[in-house]
């Protein structure tokens, strides 16, 4: 237990009555036979976790995502600049995978995934961002819109942002400027932190002590499991360790961790990263959170007995499973993701009921 428990203890007291779980009268969820299926929260941001609640919908019902909110770029970044909001992009994306396969589910998925093409002040700004930024403003409550838009589309799962404040991801990187490689500056912004030449040596957010979501706390603390990744590892997974009340939740849980690994090295943040730096990398950030199972896709795995090296100094055991793409991408396929997650819940659980 971490000195922050006290702290720990009073988010979980503001958790409004009735809030802390997924909406009961979500549209289109599959209901949760109590004791059946695992309670799952799932922590990332963008295209990786995205493609995690994809799979992950898929064999439970009981699903929460915990989204990074450092985003400065794109849309997002123009409408936190002009109203002062939380970047509502990487919260879209989330609420578009959660969507069903059925009509309802797809249309609406794409819906709030359109941007409008134009010459004015509309171009590239994406229909979901707006809606949200719109519930935001009429209810005054960040949970209680995101909930509102869940409903909507019929979202198997909730989806909450990790802090109720913007955050402004700061990176430490030797090399930003080609003509001098071995001195470090800082890097400011998380766009500009994705695609950043040099080597990142560690991240921090401004402010540094940021409030997290009481309702996220709590989802983490009454999971089964919690997964971490994939996605890009300094500005959407990193990021959810730095909020230091989520920490003390992800330490503190009984539930089980799972880090799913990225299939290639992103350009820029981790160019040239092995699969074992990306855990090294995540325990110095972390050095407290122990790990349970950590994922990777076998073709990406060039020296597997490094990866158990790195991955037994966190506490966690390796698991491989195809789980990429079959057209060669560096990108999940949900299906094949799905069995893996299932396959490590069923393996490394409880057996039996889950409550």
């Amino acid at each position: 237990m971490t000195p922050r428990t006290p702290r720990l203890s009073r988010l979980r007291r503001a958790v409004p009555e009735g809030r802390a779980g997924r909406p009961a009268d979500v549209r289109g969820a599959r209901p949760r036979r109590r004791g059946a299926q695992p309670k799952v929260v799932a922590l990332g941001g963008g295209m990786g976790l995205s493609a995690s609640l994809a799979a992950l919908r898929r064999i439970t019902g009981d699903l929460t995502a915990v989204v990074t909110v450092a985003d400065d770029g794109g849309s997002s970044g123009r409408l936190r600049d002009e109203l002062g909001v939380l970047p509502p992009g990487d919260l879209r994306k989330a609420l578009a995978a959660l969507c069903g396969d059925d009509d309802w589910g797809q249309t609406w998925a794409r819906v709030i995934q359109h941007r409008f093409q134009s010459r004015g002040d509309l171009h590239e700004h994406a229909v979901g961002n707006l809606l949200i930024v719109a519930l935001w403003e009429q209810l005054g409550d960040h949970v209680q819109a995101l909930d509102l838009v869940g409903r909507l589309l019929g979202a198997h799962g909730r989806v909450l942002p990790m802090s109720a404040v913007p955050l402004e991801l700061q990176a430490l990187v030797r090399g930003h400027d080609p003509e001098r490689p071995e001195e470090v500056d800082t890097v400011r912004g998380q766009a500009t932190v994705a695609l950043t030449p040099g080597e990142v040596q560690s991240v921090h957010l401004v402010p540094n002590d940021p409030p997290a979501v009481p309702e996220a706390v709590e989802a983490v603390l009454d999971a089964d499991w919690v997964v971490l990744g994939p996605g890009s590892w300094f500005s959407s997974v990193i990021p959810h360790l730095l909020v230091p009340d989520l920490l003390d939740a992800l330490i503190e849980t009984k539930a089980r961790r799972v880090l799913s690994l990225n299939l290639a090295p992103q350009p820029g943040e981790t160019e040239g990263f092995s699969p074992q730096r990306h855990l090294e990398v995540l325990g110095r950030h972390a050095p407290k959170l122990a790990l349970d199972v950590v994922l990777a896709d076998e073709a990406a795995v060039p020296d597997r007995d490094s990866l158990t090296d790195a991955a037994k100094r966190l506490g966690a055991a390796v698991e491989l499973a195809p789980v990429a793409r079959p057209d060669g991408s560096p990108r999940h396929d949900p299906e094949l993701l799905a069995a893996a997650y299932d396959r490590i819940f069923r393996m490394h659980g409880r057996i039996g009921p889950w409550r």
